[in-house]
């Protein structure tokens, strides 16, 4: 387990979310956007969404038609767009334009689920957490740091085996792995450092070298 934690760090290094954003709230609109929908298309959205409505009480006040004019590239835009405004009013109304830094608080919020709470708490707030994502949640089984069929089973189990301080830095090796090297359909294997640590690789992949 520390073995693997160590060659992730240092294949790596400095990681941290793809999401663009300078402050909490703009971290929470662009996790929200991004479900269905890659970091370079959220990006390139939210470019012009942030500038428009850079706070709350902007985006609270804005209409739908205002608001999906910037994100209909996104999937479920409409949906995304409602649960845009209808967040940033209940951030204005309840919490003072600022984000809530509870996890409780965040899932009570429209278009927030239990991943996208703990993106804000880890990359907003510096709060421990482990999103899990379709690449932490792939590449962590495929490692054996997690034997796992829902996204909530592979985050306890990582919570577990994990070092607490490092819940966050590891969430970005999992996705950063998931995307450059063990990937859904066909796995880097042959390339990965980690090949000789990995479950997937040790039962199903192994071949002379």
């Amino acid at each position: 387990m520390l073995e693997i934690l160590e060659i992730l760090e240092a294949m790596y290094p400095n990681s941290k979310t793809a999401l663009r954003h300078e402050t909490p709230f703009q971290l929470l609109v662009a996790t929200i956007l991004s479900a269905q929908c890659t970091d370079e298309r959220v990006n390139e959205i939210t470019a012009g969404l942030f500038p428009a409505f850079p706070t709350p009480h902007d985006l609270a006040q804005a209409s739908f038609e205002e608001v999906a004019a910037y994100v209909r590239s996104a999937g479920l835009w409409r949906n995304k767009a409602s649960n845009l405004i209808k967040t940033a009013q209940i951030l204005v109304e309840q919490y003072g334009g600022e984000v809530p830094r509870s996890r409780e608080e965040l899932e009570k919020l429209p278009g927030v689920g239990r991943k996208t709470a703990n993106v804000v708490l880890a990359n907003a707030f510096g709060i421990p957490a482990i999103a899990v994502d379709t690449h932490v949640f792939r590449v962590a089984n495929r490692l054996g740091l997690s034997s796992a069929s829902t996204p909530l089973q592979t985050e306890q189990q990582l919570m577990e085996a994990i070092p607490k301080e490092k819940w966050i830095d590891a969430h970005h090796w999992l996705i950063r792995h998931g995307r450059a090297l063990c990937k859904a359909r066909k796995p880097l294997c042959q390339e990965c450092p980690l090949r000789f640590h990995c479950r997937y690789y040790l039962e199903n992949q192994k071949q002379p070298d």
